[in-house]
């Protein structure tokens, strides 16, 4: 559950999934329902706000899950294979980075290592089938770098 702010600042990590750390930095306002919006807006006003918030990673529901409506008993279900194909993305993401399981680290810190350390395809490879990758900012950034890579390669 998400762990109040106090004097503006959450007093506990904020627990985010590991591919989240893609999804915050993308984020324009869109979301499940409004519940969702409110919630995913409030993590990302706030770390936005403090850079230096502590970030747990976690490979299963977090502080954005929360407020899901595909949350059914901490898994996602918004179909069949949800829980599956998003845990893979987590894992996915914690091996591109190096990271363990409950890392702490500010919001800035591994921002910017994921800026760093994940290549363009890498990026297709957890985003490709994300539904949201057309509204995601980051997404977005990402595929342009990767066409006018393509297009260096084939127009030299």
């Amino acid at each position: 559950m998400l762990n109040e702010p106090e004097n503006g600042n959450y007093s506990n990590p904020i627990r985010i999934r590991a591919h989240h750390l893609l999804c915050i930095q993308g984020y324009q306002g869109h979301g499940y329902n409004k519940e969702f919006e409110k919630n995913m807006d409030k993590i990302v006003k706030q770390l936005e706000s403090f850079p230096e918030q502590e970030l747990e990673i976690i490979a299963e529901c977090d502080d954005i899950c929360f407020r899901c409506p595909h949350n059914v008993d901490e898994l996602c279900r918004a179909d069949t294979n949800s829980h599956m194909r998003v845990n893979d993305m987590d894992m996915f993401v914690l091996e591109k980075l190096d990271l363990k399981e409950e890392t702490i680290d500010s919001a800035q810190n591994l921002f910017n290592l994921v800026n760093e350390k994940l290549d363009n395809f890498d990026v297709q490879q957890i985003c490709g089938s994300c539904s949201w990758k057309l509204k995601c900012l980051w997404f977005k950034e990402k595929d342009v770098e990767i066409l006018n890579k393509n297009l260096k390669m084939h127009n030299p």
